[in-house]
């Protein structure tokens, strides 16, 4: 039990700290990205809620059995992954790092809405880690650790961006901007996560490179951006 918990805490942690390596002008204090890290973990409960129901509703619109070979399996699980697993899980870790901090005095540079959006995107990739270890073993933990982990802390990267270009725009009094970054720290992630799980979704030989391909394009953009973010970091005061 102890080395299937380390086995799946240990990337997510791991790559937490490396982004907060980055955010080098000023540390965000360790209470308020535990309280993150931990909203994230519990969005989990409404995301797998809200997956439920999207399912339901889902199937009964195009007339599908979920996990059932059909001609309509395809159009589902596009809609299922883009709009449900997608919309469903970055929404509720938007939740998770926007309610704690939006107001928070902390939060006065852009750079740290990308600490903020990858804390509660890795909370919520542990708690999952550690559901889907523990239930399927610890072969899964090193796929997950080189596959999924990554993708939740890429999404996170970016939502935390454009949320943090969000907070300079209300700081500048432009609302505009402000209500379209905040858009995009949802719609961004929704898009690379649905992308993920449907390519990972289909047994077509063919997309199986699509797949590996996809990823590694991911973390190089990724790895880039951070350092990007990082490197020409404002103020927000």
């Amino acid at each position: 039990m102890t080395i299937l918990l380390m086995a799946s805490l240990i990337p997510p942690l791991f790559l937490l700290w490396k982004v907060y390596q980055n955010d080098t002008i000023e540390k965000e204090p360790t209470r308020l990205l535990i309280g993150i890290f931990v909203l994230g973990m519990i969005s989990t409960i409404p995301a797998g809620i809200l997956e439920m129901i999207g399912s339901a509703i889902l199937a009964a619109a195009l007339g599908v059995q979920p996990g059932v070979s059909s001609s309509g399996m395809r159009i589902f699980n596009l809609f299922f992954y883009f709009i449900v697993v997608g919309g469903a899980e970055e929404l509720v870790k938007f939740l998770a790092m926007r309610i704690p901090t939006w107001r928070n005095r902390a939060f006065n540079y852009v750079f740290d809405g990308v600490v903020y959006g990858v804390t509660a995107a890795l909370g919520f990739a542990a708690l999952e880690n550690v559901l889907y270890v523990l239930d399927t073993g610890l072969s899964t933990a090193g796929i997950r650790a080189w596959t999924a982990i990554p993708l939740h802390c890429i999404a996170g990267i970016f939502m935390g961006h454009y949320y943090g270009i969000a907070k300079a725009a209300e700081r500048w009094g432009d609302r505009k901007v402000k209500n379209r970054m905040l858009r995009r720290s949802i719609l961004i992630p929704m898009l690379i996560h649905g992308a993920y799980d449907f390519i990972a979704s289909d047994e077509s030989p063919l997309l199986v490179f699509v797949f590996f391909a996809y990823i590694i394009v991911l973390d190089v953009l990724a790895y880039r951006s951070l350092k990007s973010y990082s490197q020409h970091d404002v103020n927000l005061e």
